[in-house]
């Protein structure tokens, strides 16, 4: 059952000007503003998804991880950082910690769209 949405939440706001390998009923998955790797986030409001929904998006995480990193080059990080009332999860490549300051953030292009950045 989803939760109800909270108006000054930006994960619940799901604004798309990063670039999004996914979205469905219970997910989105789209380029971390804060560090340029993929972050899933659950459609509902809250820290406590159901096991169910859990495993499907940590697979959808980690199939964009994949086809942003390729096979076997990063893992899941569930430490919610600077939203920790809402959940989401980052796909941490080696290098993601320095990838907002070395790489153009990515720009929306449409859910599982070609990935491209701001010029």
């Amino acid at each position: 059952m989803m939760n109800d949405l909270v108006d000054d939440c930006e994960l619940c706001e799901a604004a798309r000007f990063t670039h999004w390998y996914h979205e469905d009923d219970v997910c989105w998955v789209a380029d971390c503003e804060a560090c340029s790797t993929p972050m899933v986030v659950w459609k509902s409001h809250g820290t406590r998804p159901s096991d169910e929904d859990l495993q499907w998006m940590l697979t959808c995480l980690e199939e964009a991880g994949t086809q942003r990193f390729g096979k076997g080059t990063g893992s899941i990080d569930r430490t919610m950082r600077q939203v920790p009332e809402h959940f989401h999860a980052h796909w941490r490549d080696p290098n993601w910690l320095s990838r907002r300051w070395t790489e153009r953030p990515s720009t929306y292009s449409g859910v599982g769209g070609e990935r491209s950045l701001l010029k």
